[in-house]
């Protein structure tokens, strides 16, 4: 039985899985890729983790798997992955690996109340439906590493009223040229599709967009997999494996980020948010807020004003 991927659901805690010293911010972290070491004893690593991760890198014997797809690094490729996806790497046991680049850590918690919080998905290469790898001209990943050395002199200074948007001007320069560079290398790119991933992300994201939430309530697991044509086990079991996740906690990431989403942007009460996303009593939406953030809704929003 495939063993279930590790949940790393911090930036602090990516650290010390990775034997780094602590992160200056517990929010985004700036990581040079020759710092991390591997244990002879451990070639097959297998994780999922809770926030965004952007990377160049080089190394010399890793095989990547990046939902259903391999990826080979030698050459040196730009990378990308979002939340709740799972990455699996396979050293040669024979030799020691070489890494070379850097890897940005961003979690979602540093967007809300940003132009990215709402923005950040439209970025296609962050989807387990795209799986080329972006090779970089020498000039290319120069502009990258500038950009990349500006987000780290920033979070090393005093933080202050400005920084976060400062870090975020240049978290969407990076992403632009991102986008950049994949169009100028995937001009007429295929696409190969994670087929039930696929269809769950666009089922989700219509669901929680359609007004007739409020009335529908949230969709239960075998609405979900009714709608993929899928059972409700063999959906959840995808879903283990691909993510960590049973089908109902992929349904509640959906609903907290939806929240969070609406917390950091609008003026609308908790109650008022509260029946948007279908719970008939306000209570409810925020016990399972706090479940999941350990704040209330309140306390989050708070946070961002």
């Amino acid at each position: 039985m495939k063993k279930q991927p590790q949940r790393i659901r911090t930036i602090t805690e990516f650290h010390e899985f990775r034997k780094l010293p602590r992160p200056e911010h517990p929010l985004i972290s700036v990581v040079d890729y020759s710092a991390i070491s591997h244990s002879p004893g451990n070639n097959t690593l297998n994780w999922v983790m809770d926030f965004y991760s952007i990377s160049v890198k080089r190394t010399t014997n890793a095989k990547i798997r990046y939902g259903q797809q391999a990826y080979d690094f030698d050459e040196g490729v730009m990378f990308f992955m979002a939340p709740g996806q799972v990455f699996s790497v396979t050293i040669d046991a024979t030799t020691t690996p070489q890494h070379s680049g850097w890897m940005l850590l961003i979690h979602p918690d540093f967007f809300w109340n940003t132009s990215l919080a709402k923005n950040i998905r439209r970025y296609q290469y962050f989807d387990y439906s795209v799986n080329e790898a972006l090779f970089l001209s020498e000039k290319e990943e120069t502009v990258l590493n500038n950009i990349i050395e500006n987000i780290r002199q920033e979070y090393h200074s005093t933080i202050d009223a400005f920084s976060q948007n400062i870090i975020i001007a240049q978290i969407e320069t990076l992403l632009s040229y991102a986008e950049r560079f994949y169009q100028r290398q995937f001009i007429t790119r295929k696409i190969t599709n994670h087929q039930v991933l696929d269809q769950l992300e666009t089922f989700m994201a219509a669901y929680f967009s359609n007004e007739e939430l409020m009335a529908k309530g949230l969709p239960s697991v075998q609405q979900v997999a009714a709608a993929l044509n899928t059972s409700p086990g063999y959906l959840s079991g995808l879903l283990k494996v691909l993510t960590g996740q049973s089908t109902q906690q992929y349904i509640h990431e959906k609903l907290i980020g939806k929240a969070k989403e609406k917390l950091s942007t609008t003026s609308l009460s908790v109650s008022e948010i509260a029946y948007e996303l279908g719970f008939e009593h306000p209570q409810s939406f925020s016990k399972l807020f706090k479940a999941k953030t350990r704040l209330s809704p309140l306390e989050f929003r708070r946070a961002f004003n």
